[in-house]
């Protein structure tokens, strides 16, 4: 056993050396890898950025109301004595006597995208007062918060960034709405970054909603008094709504944009996976014919074919976690934090997120080079064992 580990270390450490005699072919080898790897990253951190964006909106002590059956805020509705109903919910955390839950409108506008200046279905939410202490992870980081009963809004840190129009001391329209841009807030990062904030009475009156709602944002004593709220208000005779923790809500309206993202990401992989493990075969190919005459010289010395294959297959594998590291260093630098934004397809509206290049993904990545490189040396491998000694011995 330790003179089979001899043999292979010592085989192993002579085919490393000699890679700077083959080192065009071994940069190709580790670019192509590096290259796949980058893609791979690349595109999986776009499935991740939209999750994380999403995710993080939702917390476990708020929760959503929303009508029976409605699978998203833009086919909810119900009336104002109903929202009214539902703020009475035990569960519910209150400052003082009133309650820390907000009767909201969710609209969709119409604004066009800063770098290309296509159309963009931008979410806009009608919000009461109270709606800052639900959502107590909002600040305002720029200008200040909007005055109700007014024209006013204020824009996320996401929006402003990915669409034209909505500046600073800006003014927009659509259609018969027309909004003056007071404040920017961030949200943590998270897809209510994405939205524009005005009076829900406005947008009440400007839509012809009349007292209507289409769904109830309330936060919870804790999250322990999910079950207690829940229970009373869809039992409660007066209503027939839903409830869901906004995490949950939100992680569901994610699921379908990240299930495809990822799903593209693993094909693109895998195709461009193939033309690497060819670039790695004809690496460890190149590098078994310039060794013939010395690894055959070794096999009449006594090293045995096990040793041979695993020393190539070491080889191959040492390339590859230079590619893998290379495309996840390129990729992190090149693609974390990049701002894009995207459509929701449960909403129909954009979603502006960072692409997030996590730990995850970056072994992911390394992890897909190895496999490329163990493919990639196998044939490699076992052609440098079975070589008949006599005939490698008078090979060039």
């Amino acid at each position: 056993m330790f003179k089979w580990i001899g043999q292979t270390a010592a085989l192993t450490v002579l085919g490393l050396r000699t890679v700077p005699q083959r080192m065009g072919a071994s940069i190709v080898g580790v670019l192509g890898i590096a290259g796949v790897v980058i893609v791979f990253i690349a595109v999986l951190s776009i499935a991740e950025g939209f999750r994380a964006a999403m995710a993080d909106a939702g917390r476990p002590d708020r929760v959503l109301v929303m009508r029976t059956g409605a699978d998203s805020e833009m086919t909810s509705g119900f009336g104002g004595p109903e929202a009214d109903v539902i703020k009475q919910a035990p569960g519910i955390s209150r400052e003082g006597s009133l309650p820390v839950a907000s009767a909201e409108l969710y609209v969709i506008v119409d604004l066009n995208k800063r770098t290309t200046g296509t159309p963009a279905n931008v979410p806009l939410r009608g919000i009461e007062p109270i709606a800052r202490q639900v959502r107590d992870e909002v600040r305002i980081v720029e200008g200040r918060m909007f005055e109700f009963g007014t024209n006013e809004a204020i824009v996320g840190v996401g929006a402003n960034r990915q669409f034209a129009g909505v500046d600073l001391g800006s003014e927009f329209s659509s259609g018969q709405l027309t909004l003056k841009v007071v404040g920017l807030f961030e949200a943590g990062g998270s897809m209510s970054e994405t939205e524009i904030w005005c009076d829900s009475r406005l947008l009440q009156n400007v839509y012809r909603r009349g007292n209507s709602y289409q769904a109830v944002s309330a936060r919870l004593d804790t999250v322990a008094s999910f079950d207690t709220f829940r229970d009373w208000v869809t039992t409660n005779p007066q209503l027939d709504v839903q409830v869901r923790r906004e995490s949950e809500y939100y992680a569901a309206q994610s699921q379908v944009m990240t299930s495809l993202i990822q799903g593209i990401g693993v094909v693109i992989a895998v195709l461009m996976g193939i033309g690497a493990i060819f670039g790695a075969l004809l690496t460890m190919y190149n590098a078994v014919a310039s060794r013939t005459r010395e690894i055959a010289t070794l096999r009449a010395l006594g090293f045995n074919a096990t040793s041979v294959v695993v020393s190539v297959l070491l080889e191959s594998l040492a390339l590859a976690v230079l590619g893998g590291l290379a495309g996840g260093l390129a990729a992190y630098a090149a693609f974390n934090g990049y701002q894009t934004s995207t459509m929701n397809f449960q909403t129909f509206s954009q979603v502006a997120f960072a692409f997030r290049v996590t730990p995850q993904l970056l072994g992911m990545g390394l992890f897909y080079a190895l496999a490329m490189g163990l493919v990639g040396g196998l044939l490699p491998a076992i052609r440098a064992a079975r070589l008949p000694i006599p005939l490698a011995l008078r090979e060039l």
